[in-house]
């Protein structure tokens, strides 16, 4: 029997390949087994604490300002109208001049209303002229009538038709009076002083009482109100301030300033002076009038600018905006525990004052919160506080 030699050899050695292979599969399988032990019986290292920047909240008192779209009025806007009827004769100033109470504006043609005096001086003149003469019977029928020549009757009927004429004087005393008003009227005087407005009537044209239109507007600048509105929800803040009349809170107000259209500061201070008597069912608001004194006549009727109301809080909390973030329309702060982990906390606002919000609720005096970076911080994390 032969046997093949060759043969024999390759099939030892493919067997001795295969017995390396699966040996070191096994060795494998069994590094592998040992290093995930290890693995799971080695302990999760704890996560380093984060330095946050942190502070506590203290009581304070803070002032802010609220503004409010305002409307300028002179102390005094008065329109002149005539008072008489008749052509325009005379204007005595230009648009835009500077009078002074007193001072003649115009003049109506004033033929009509001379005559009209002249007529009511006559009427008068012979009223009295009726008088002396019935005051003549009354001494002719008291003399008769003492000497019985003529009844008492007659005496008593010259009295009577005495006081008629003394009557009739009276009344055309008030004649000439109401003439010389009208004959006065024919001239236009500044019942204040203050500055002209436009004149849209010129010399020649035909005035009249009943025009729609005045001769020219008057506006005492002296001092101008400024005139804004309040929310409700503003009006019983403001007035929940004190715990005094509305009238008394109001006089201990702070001044106010006025921001002029060119966004500048007007220089004079202002005093909150009235509060109207109701809200306007219309927009839910109330009209409110801060007083300016105007020195300079700087401000004119018809000027636009934002009062500057300011509002003093007292004993409240500054959360900086930095240490907020908000969640769902909702404002949260992280707040640390004895544990210095942080806690997320709901809170509420009244207003800003700078770089902070003023607190209204959800904290309490001497909390500690993470002062900024609100946003990277996780709920529940280990921190480190550090001071700014």
């Amino acid at each position: 029997m032969e046997i093949n030699v060759t043969l024999l050899a390759k099939d030892y050695m493919s067997f001795n390949y295969q017995k390396a292979l699966y040996t070191a599969a096994f060795l494998y399988s069994i590094f592998i087994l040992v290093g995930c032990t290890s693995s799971a019986e080695k302990p999760a290292e704890e996560a380093a604490p984060q330095t946050r920047i942190v502070t506590t909240l203290q009581d304070t008192s803070v002032t802010v300002s609220q503004d409010y779209p305002a409307r300028i009025e002179g102390k005094v806007n008065v329109d002149i109208r005539p008072q008489a009827d008749g052509y325009l004769e005379k204007i005595f100033v230009e648009e835009g001049a500077f009078v002074k109470k007193g001072q003649l504006l115009f003049k109506i043609a004033d033929s009509p209303y001379q005559e009209a005096l002249n007529s009511a001086e006559a009427g008068l003149a012979a009223a009295k002229a009726e008088v002396t003469s019935a005051g003549l019977q009354v001494e002719k029928f008291r003399e008769l009538s003492q000497s019985r020549v003529t009844s008492e009757f007659q005496l008593k009927t010259a009295k009577a038709a005495m006081e008629i004429a003394k009557a009739n004087v009276a009344l055309q005393e008030a004649a000439v009076a109401s003439a010389k008003i009208n004959l006065g009227f024919t001239l236009v005087k500044a019942p204040v002083s203050g500055y002209i407005g436009r004149i849209p009537k010129r010399i020649g044209n035909l005035t009249s009482r009943t025009d729609a239109e005045p001769l020219t507007t008057l506006s005492d600048i002296s001092e101008v109100y400024a005139y804004f509105s309040l929310t409700e929800q503003d009006f019983l803040r403001l007035s929940q301030t004190s715990d005094q009349s509305l009238t008394a809170t109001i006089q201990k107000l702070p001044d106010v300033k006025l921001v002029l259209a060119d966004g500048n500061t007007f220089k004079e201070p202002g005093k909150i002076q009235m509060v109207d008597g109701k809200f306007d069912t219309g927009t839910g608001s109330i009209s409110v009038r801060a007083a300016f004194s105007n020195p300079r006549y700087l401000l004119r009727s018809g000027n636009t600018g934002k009062i500057i109301l300011p509002e003093t809080h007292q004993k409240v909390l500054l959360i900086p905006v930095q240490a907020t973030t908000d969640i769902q329309d909702k404002i949260f702060v992280f707040r640390l525990n004895k544990a210095n982990q942080a806690e997320r906390i709901a809170i509420q606002t009244n207003g800003k004052s700078g770089d902070n919000f003023i607190h209204a609720g959800g904290l309490n005096a001497g909390d500690r919160i993470i002062a900024k970076d609100a946003a990277l911080v996780q709920e529940g994390e280990k921190v480190q506080p550090a001071s700014r």
